[in-house]
């Protein structure tokens, strides 16, 4: 259960409600913010193609404003895989149904309601348009490219997520600035100077210890320090 909790706290923001609350809002709320063109207090705030992003724990999640109180986005979800029954599939996405989905590598474009979509979290409002180099498309051709994309997917926490699916709708390019991040904070982590002495001290210590002499384990303790010394 250690490896699932862990997860949970990249992808879960924390709320104060109660878990039945979370997990499932009311259908009232859902119905009036979720209706296919109808109008939505949501509307008056964001615009149609609007690039929308929630903080979770440790990542952002991101979605495109279709209007009418609707977001498009991308979600980890087992459910798919398992079942047909559309009516069960099109329920909110759950804490276990994201999890699974995670571990599965299998995920889905869908649309659910504002509320939904931003599980109690601040929503923020096309941050990207500041840090990226591209202008982003007409507003009708970002909603357009997210309703088209709706459906199952093959999901990657760092080849192809939330944040790749928007950045395409968006500005025509799949690219994550959290994966990116995520990657050079590991490289600075693992390839570095001191990991390449203390990966070298190592080996020579246990060949010693096990006594373990030969060409190749000499060859192994001299590439694999020179391969993190070269990279770093």
């Amino acid at each position: 259960m250690f490896p699932l909790r862990l997860i949970a706290l990249l992808f879960i923001t924390v709320q104060e409600n109660d878990q039945e609350e979370k997990e499932w809002p009311r259908e009232k709320d859902r119905e009036k913010n979720s209706k296919n063109g109808g109008e939505s207090k949501y509307d008056l705030r964001f615009q149609r193609g609007d690039l929308l992003e929630v903080p979770r724990t440790l990542f952002t999640h991101f979605g495109i404003y279709l209007g009418g109180g609707r977001v498009a986005h991308l979600i980890p979800d087992i459910l798919p895989v398992v079942s047909n029954d559309q009516c069960w599939i099109k329920q909110m996405v759950t804490n276990n149904r994201l999890i699974m989905g995670v571990l599965a590598k299998c995920a889905s474009v869908r649309v659910d309601s504002v509320d939904d979509f931003a599980y109690g979290s601040e929503i923020l409002i096309n941050k990207m348009d500041k840090v990226c180099s591209r202008p982003p498309l007409p507003g009708e051709e970002v909603a357009r490219r997210a309703e088209k994309l709706q459906g199952s997917i093959t999901y990657s926490l760092l080849w192809y997520n939330c944040e790749h699916f928007v950045m395409y709708c968006r500005y025509g390019t799949a690219m994550s600035f959290q994966t990116f991040q995520f990657c050079k904070t590991v490289r600075k982590m693992v390839l570095s100077r001191r990991v390449a002495k203390v990966t070298a001290v190592l080996g020579v210590g246990l060949i010693l210890y096990l006594n373990a002499l030969s060409v190749c384990s000499i060859l192994l303790v001299i590439l694999l320090p020179f391969l993190i010394w070269m990279a770093s």
